[in-house]
């Protein structure tokens, strides 16, 4: 799962600017054109991302935020990570034990890029790229997935589209939906969908759902 936002407004740094040597101010960033895995099987590896406006991996803390939230429910998961871009979110996932992960991205670029980085993993069997519109991936002949990765562009209208259409037969009963929007954007999100868990990183706030069928109950015993 990638961000997807307008080229941030940074200071034009001249020739005669001096830039900073490495050291404790880089600490927990990642160059723009690569992405390092943080936990699981693949660990530490770093993987080419392309240079294309607005491409870039889930930043290190937040998915390590959301993937120690999703220690227990991460292995044998099955995983749709929707405009996937990097595939930061699906990637870690499989490293950290999902039995499988179909991966949706639009950019012809982008895809071949991640399916050369599935390639480079070994994980070919795993993970499955789709390279598609994700609302028109969401029209075909849904199969239920356990944890889902919805991280659309900004300011497009996309995020509650494609909530909606993952009711339509997408989700396992006790699904796990990560939505990744910017801040001021507070989505309108179906009644069985319960706040899990949030996390707010700059300018985009990420929501953790949990799927509770219509009719059950929520841990607290309340019906949804």
């Amino acid at each position: 799962m990638t961000r997807r936002r307008p080229a941030s407004r940074k200071p034009h740094r001249s020739a005669a600017t001096p830039t900073k040597g490495p050291g404790r101010q880089n600490a927990g960033r990642r160059a723009p054109g690569r992405l390092r895995l943080i936990g699981g099987e693949y660990r530490r590896r770093q993987l080419p991302v392309l240079d294309r406006p607005g491409l870039r991996p889930t930043p290190d803390r937040v998915r390590e935020t959301l993937f120690n939230w999703l220690a227990a429910t991460t292995p044998g998961a099955r995983v749709l990570d929707l405009f996937a871009g990097t595939g930061a979110l699906g990637l870690e996932a499989l490293s950290r034990g999902a039995r499988q992960a179909v991966f949706v991205e639009h950019d012809a670029r982008v895809a071949r890029q991640l399916a050369d980085n599935l390639a480079t993993l070994g994980a070919t069997e795993r993970g499955r790229l789709v390279t598609a519109d994700a609302l028109a991936f969401l029209t075909g002949d849904p199969v239920p997935f356990s944890l889902v990765f919805l991280d659309p562009p900004f300011r497009q209208g996309l995020a509650e589209a494609c909530c909606d259409a993952l009711e339509d037969g997408w989700l396992a009963e006790d699904a796990l939906v990560y939505v990744e929007t910017e801040s001021a954007l507070a989505p309108e999100v179906p009644v069985s969908w319960q706040l899990h868990r949030e996390v707010r990183a700059g300018d985009s706030t990420g929501r953790l759902y949990r799927r509770h069928p219509p009719g059950a109950r929520s841990p607290d015993g309340d019906a949804c």
